[in-house]
């Protein structure tokens, strides 16, 4: 409803051990159901048997309404890659969930892509003047149809991802099964994150590092902007030929998507957002009884707020977590009935006090409007509004889900017309300049905030 929207998170496993992989790329997608709630999607294959021995089950849902007993007993091999998705290019059906997958002359491909090309059509219109059918409308589809026809003539999967790549224009992370080997590529400008763990014998690729310690394996490193990773028999191997000196990492994971518990280009997102609260606090102070924060991501901010201001932090509000998905409902009567059961408030926590309310973002301003409107019935006597990142005035092309212009309240109202809609007592946005405050000097892509756009 009233947040952003990652596309899509990607988790891929290979094992040297004749063990089923599908529950452990389960539970990564179960770690990484926050990036996307639409769809998700399984495939592995047993190296160890006869090639072209692949499984496959997609779904639309949730992770756990997807994958039941039946379904994961069927699901039998070593090797494997997974998906959750949002969509932002694309309908939501369920052609167009993924992984993509494959069957062409030189074998099988699976491919799970998180992130959006921009050149994607244009890819697209060649393909099919080259005899290619399309059975989804996702530029995830075309990568995959891409690979397949550069394969034709490549001596390898990997040389045939590496050629795709250098036309590839936007943000991307990519994994692929292809029979005997698990690739991963992380876009030249590290706009989406990849990372890579290990447990035992068994090697991971994910969008967060959380979902690999949440499969039982043990985060490594993060996979190097422009990187192509093979994982095989023949071990883990590198390749850097896309890699080049200009980088744009996304702030908002940083700030919004990535799970607290992540590591992400070797910063702690946890730490990183109590930063962002401190730089809050040390730019816009504010007289107040009590700092509070919105769940989830605001939580942080909020603590690094109370911190640095020393005005004490409270929970003020409690987060019902078995509520489905609010921003599905048909209706806006039962859009914001589900937001009331989602989040409730913890009256005596700020009835005659003056509040702090720390959010990671505005960006129609319904959400906040509710939470400040519930707290001053509640008894509140003042309501100040600090938000973690700065005003969203701009598109994102590369595959975060922004409104246009005309849906996002600070193009349209000013600051202080937005404090008043939102009714608040004093509003403040995170200085575009105070970002690196969280993530130090991790070359950044700020683009839907100051219109800078890398690509």
């Amino acid at each position: 409803m009233d947040k952003l929207h990652e596309e899509c998170g990607v988790f891929g496993i290979w094992s040297d051990e004749a063990i089923d992989v599908a529950e452990d790329i389960y539970y990564g997608l179960v770690a990484l159901q926050h990036r996307g709630q639409e769809s998700a999607g399984i495939v592995v294959c047993d190296t160890k048997g006869p090639l072209g021995n692949v499984c496959i089950h997609k779904g639309m849902g949730l992770v756990s309404e997807i994958f039941d007993k039946d379904v994961m007993s069927g699901l039998r091999g070593n090797i494997g890659i997974g998906h959750v998705r949002y969509s932002t290019t694309g309908e939501s059906r369920l052609e167009n969930a993924q992984p993509v997958f494959l069957n062409y002359l030189k074998g099988t491909l699976a491919l799970a892509h998180n992130g959006n090309i921009t050149n994607a059509d244009e890819i697209r219109s060649e393909l099919i003047a080259q005899g290619a059918t399309f059975h989804g409308t996702t530029d995830s589809e075309v990568i995959a149809y891409r690979i397949a026809m550069e394969r034709m003539t490549a001596g390898s999967i990997e040389e045939a991802v590496i050629r795709v790549s250098k036309t590839l224009k936007g943000g991307y992370a990519l994994l692929m099964v292809s029979p005997q080997k698990l690739v991963g590529v992380r876009d030249p400008l590290g706009l989406k994150p990849l990372c890579l763990g290990k447990r035992g014998k068994s090697f991971m690729l994910a969008s967060e590092s959380a979902a690999i310690v949440s499969a039982g394996g043990e985060y490594v490193r993060d996979i190097e902007p422009g990187e192509v990773i093979t994982i095989s028999e023949s071990g883990v191997a590198s390749d850097y030929t896309l890699k080049q000196e200009k980088h744009a990492h996304c702030i908002f994971e940083y700030i919004y998507f990535a799970r607290q518990d992540s590591i992400m280009d070797g910063i702690s997102v946890h730490t990183a957002r109590i930063k962002g609260g401190a730089a809050m606090a040390r730019r816009y102070p504010v007289e107040a009884d009590v700092v509070t924060g919105v769940p989830e991501s605001g939580i942080a901010a909020a603590v690094g707020f109370a911190e640095e201001s020393g005005i004490p932090f409270k929970l003020a509000f409690h987060k019902n977590s078995y509520v489905g998905r609010t921003f599905i409902k048909p209706t806006k009567k039962e859009r914001q009935s589900a937001v009331h059961m989602k989040l409730s408030l913890i009256e005596d926590v700020v009835k005659d006090k003056r509040i702090v309310l720390i959010d990671d973002s505005i960006v129609r301003g319904t959400t906040i409007s509710n939470l400040i409107n519930t707290m001053r019935k509640a008894g509140a006597k003042e309501v100040h509004v600090r938000i973690s990142s700065p005003p969203f005035l701009y598109p994102c092309y590369y595959g975060t889900d922004v409104p246009d212009n005309s849906e996002l309240i600070a193009n349209q109202l000013s600051k202080e017309e937005i404090c008043k809609f939102i009714g608040a007592d004093s509003l403040e946005y995170m200085e575009v300049s105070d970002l690196h405050e969280m993530v130090g000097d991790l070359p950044l892509c700020k683009a839907c905030f100051d219109n800078q756009y890398p690509v």
